[in-house]
């Protein structure tokens, strides 16, 4: 499967569609007081790059995006495959796209917070075949039984 990703607003139906179904796979898994989610409104800010993945068709089938909180420190927010293709890599390729940038923007790390529980092993997964190794809670997160942390040092030469 051909797939594109672009840095896109997310103020646009089929994004909006696919943030509904990511708030609604998360809702079941965890109190809402550990679920920490960005709106796309929030997400259209200045300090947040939004990337979207396209099937051949044209079709919004993933997202994943990069917040800026200091020069030194990015953190990967929103990220989710539609389920109907799983398995082929989107998120990876995301996830790739969003290294990159944080790369280039000269980040030193790129840190993210996630759920945890059988619901979120694909993700625990894909973040550590990528080289993110689990750390203690950052910025205002508070350590609790419902969230993993993760952290990629990116002040290092980038894989081949």
């Amino acid at each position: 499967m051909a797939v594109t990703v672009a840095i896109e607003t997310p103020l646009q139906d089929d994004v909006r569609a696919l943030v509904a179904k990511l708030n609604d796979h998360l809702l079941p898994l965890s109190p809402l007081e550990f679920q920490f989610k960005m709106t796309v409104e929030q997400m259209a800010g200045a300090d947040t790059t939004l990337f979207v993945a396209r099937d051949e068709a044209g079709n919004a089938i993933g997202i994943g995006a990069l917040k800026v909180h200091s020069g030194a420190l990015g953190e990967v927010k929103r990220m989710f495959t539609d389920p109907a293709v799983r398995g082929k890599r989107v998120g990876s390729t995301l996830l790739e796209a969003i290294v990159k940038l944080a790369r280039d923007k000269g980040m030193a790390t790129l840190m993210l917070e996630t759920g945890t529980g059988e619901g979120m092993a694909e993700a625990h997964r894909l973040y550590t075949r990528s080289g993110f190794v689990t750390r203690g809670p950052f910025l205002d997160y508070p350590d609790s039984e419902w969230s993993a942390f993760f952290e990629l040092p990116l002040n290092q030469e980038e894989p081949a």
